[in-house]
Formats: structure tokens, C-alpha cells, sequence
């Protein structure tokens, strides 16, 4: 089970690394207005994870309080 995990990893890192490659390529041939673009584009990207994590922390924290409480 272990070695299918760690195969898996490997796999998704590869294609992380590939993506990043393309974008290089699209930012150097596309200019200044294209690189703020796809930096807009990766923090907007970025951000819905960790809000999607607090929103769950604070529903799981309300729900425990009310359960501990009651």
C-alpha cells in the first residue's frame, strides 16, 4: 500500500512540474500584462482552499460547543 501511495505522489508531482513549464513558456511570450494575470490568477487559486479550511474549523468548533455545551 505504501509503494502505491509513494507511485501516486511521484505521478502528481511530475504533472505539477510539466504545468509549470507551460506557464513559463505562455509568461515570457506573452509579456508584463499576461505575468500579472496569471499571478492573479494563482493567488485567487490559492486562497479558496485555506477559506474553504477555516469555514470548516469554524462549523466543526461552532457544532462542538454546542454539543459539549448542551
Amino acid at each position: 500500500m505504501k509503494k502505491f501511495v509513494f507511485a501516486v505522489t511521484l505521478m502528481i508531482s511530475l504533472d505539477s512540474i510539466a504545468q509549470c513549464a507551460m506557464c513559463r513558456a505562455v509568461v515570457e511570450q506573452g509579456g508584463e500584462e499576461v505575468a500579472e494575470g496569471i499571478n492573479s490568477g494563482i493567488v485567487y487559486l490559492m486562497a479558496f482552499p485555506y477559506l474553504l479550511i477555516v469555514v470548516a474549523g469554524f462549523l466543526f468548533y461552532r457544532n462542538w460547543k454546542k454539543s459539549s455545551v448542551g
